[in-house]
């Protein structure tokens, strides 16, 4: 039986029939990945501008602060971040490769521009009137772009650039979705490794690496118990 991966090189599943028959390139879970991704930006954006002022040490004499040094004007990796692109600022050239002349991290806007300029022009679609990374966030994380996205030939590509940018943002930022354990065996090994994180739709077993919706752990559960019961009901007396 042949399977298609998942075109993200960050992921490692196999694409299943019913997204193979719409025409997806990137399966379901890194979809919603994306869109998480998307919807948790401005609330990190809010952290980064709140940290934009470097912190500075000294010593208190007299009631007032005596630096060691000069305090500089912003901390450089936050300024990084929340700098400002330009509509035609970023630019990718035609084999996949990222900015031809960009060094060190991009700023957010200058990540999600491209993806957004590229949709536009593609699908036709209006692109948002704010540049601000906010609404560049917001506008890509609408259910009709991610659905076209997860059916382009680029869409491993975006979800593994998301990725990094969400990496870097969270380490600036400190601020992490919580994970907790799902007291329940993997549907597919057994283990119990489950794991569910904030906002995230689907839940990842740590052993065999598979992810589950709610409703699929639900109807799991629901087998197993009724396994139990048969089981227990053709037990001798």
């Amino acid at each position: 039986m042949t399977t298609t991966p998942c075109a993200a090189s960050t992921c490692d599943r196999a694409l299943r029939d019913t997204e193979t028959t719409l025409a997806q390139t990137l399966c379901t879970p890194c979809v919603d990945l994306v869109g998480v991704w998307l919807r948790e930006l401005p609330a990190q954006i809010i952290v980064l501008k709140g940290s934009r002022q470097r912190e500075t040490t000294g010593d208190r004499s007299g009631g007032r602060t005596v630096h060691r040094t000069a305090p500089l004007p912003g901390r450089d990796d936050v300024l990084n971040l929340l700098g400002p692109t330009g509509w035609t600022d970023s630019i990718r050239d035609p084999y996949g490769d990222a900015r031809q002349d960009q060094h060190g991290q991009l700023p957010i806007a200058g990540v999600l521009i491209p993806w957004v300029r590229l949709i536009a022009e593609e699908r036709r679609w209006n692109p948002p009137v704010s540049l601000a990374p906010e609404a560049l966030a917001a506008w890509l994380a609408k259910p009709q772009p991610l659905a076209w996205i997860s059916r382009r030939p680029w869409a491993g590509d975006m979800r593994d650039e998301l990725q990094h940018l969400m990496r870097v943002v969270r380490d600036t930022t400190r601020l992490r979705p919580r994970r907790r354990a799902v007291t329940q065996p993997c549907p597919r090994c057994d283990s119990l490794t489950l794991v569910e994180t904030d906002h995230q739709l689907y839940t990842e077993c740590g052993t065999c690496r598979a992810m589950f919706s709610r409703e699929e752990l639900a109807l799991a559960a629901r087998i197993a118990v009724a396994t139990l019961d048969a089981d227990a009901s053709c037990s001798p007396i």
